[in-house]
């Protein structure tokens, strides 16, 4: 079946983007001139995603919207004249059906996955989780849906990261069966440095079939009540198969502030509209001077 519908885990509180985050969902920070949540979706409708589901929490109106119509913003850039950015505003609108959920408490991603359950229903899924924005081509999420048709069951995509810091993030185990596929035996969260299988970390992109939600009730809640969602796949890599893929692409963390600026650097440097005036700028600054510690 094909992979039609997007969850898009937007109801975090961005703790490790403020004070930025205090009003402003973390989602909806600029990167160049685009909100990170376009981004994403963006890359789940380059890759077949027919209809994005908001996982929104209180405070998080401004996602859900930001892909709504804006009437008096509308009309008053009609009155000017101002086709260009008009046709902007509607092409965000028109990029994909847009529905949103309310997930009431901050009960951790296997619950914010669960609250979209009705909406997704019997129909295999992709999960995003847009603190992770990814520039791919073809889009991370593409690959992971066509592994997901060539072997079936759940996809989590991986990225090699330092031995020095996988414990700072789900590491996958497991035997390969194509190149940058495995098959899972264990998820396991944070390991000790000296005690992890591998050096591919999860990163914030899944595909799932509706089996991972009877594995999201079945779980213990974890550290501070929370429900994590590599908990329910590792439960289900004991019992079902769960792959992972190691996607190509630049992955930029949008909780931590220096991989917030270099992708609002990065993705601004691929624009025709603004790499000239920022590589003018670029070069004339005096290295030397970015070196000194004052």
């Amino acid at each position: 079946m094909k992979v039609r519908k997007g969850v898009f885990l937007v109801a975090g509180l961005g703790t490790r983007t403020l004070p930025a985050a205090k009003t402003i969902p973390k989602v909806m920070l600029p990167l160049a001139d685009k909100p990170a949540i376009q981004y994403v979706v963006e890359e789940a409708v380059a890759a077949g995603i027919e209809q994005v589901i908001l996982v929104t929490a209180a405070g998080n109106q401004a996602v859900e919207d930001y892909f709504d119509t804006a009437y008096r913003l509308e009309e008053t850039l009609a009155a000017r004249g101002k086709e260009k950015e008009l046709a902007e505003l509607r092409a965000l609108k028109e990029m994909a059906a847009v529905i949103g959920v309310r997930q009431h408490e901050p009960l951790g991603t296997g619950d914010a996955v669960r609250t979209a359950r009705s909406v997704v229903g019997d129909e295999p899924f992709a999960v995003f989780l847009p603190d992770d924005v990814i520039d791919g081509q073809p889009p991370a999420i593409r690959q992971l849906i066509d592994v997901h048709e060539t072997y079936g069951g759940e996809v989590v995509a991986v990225m090699p990261v330092p031995r020095e810091h996988v414990d700072r993030y789900g590491i996958v185990e497991g035997a390969e069966v194509a190149a940058g596929v495995r098959r899972l035996r264990s998820l396991i969260e944070k390991p000790p440095v000296g005690q992890a299988p591998t050096n591919l970390a999860i990163v914030g992109r899944y595909v799932f079939t509706p089996a991972i939600f009877d594995y999201i009730d079945r779980i213990p809640t974890g550290a501070g009540g929370e429900i994590q969602i590599t908990d329910a796949i590792d439960a289900l890599a004991q019992e079902g198969e769960v792959y992972s893929s190691e996607f190509t692409g630049t992955r930029y963390d949008m909780g931590d502030k220096v991989g917030y600026l270099s992708a609002s650097m990065d993705l601004a440097l691929k624009r025709p509209d603004l790499r000239p005036g920022l590589v003018k700028y670029l070069r004339s600054l005096d290295l030397d001077r970015l070196d000194s510690p004052s």
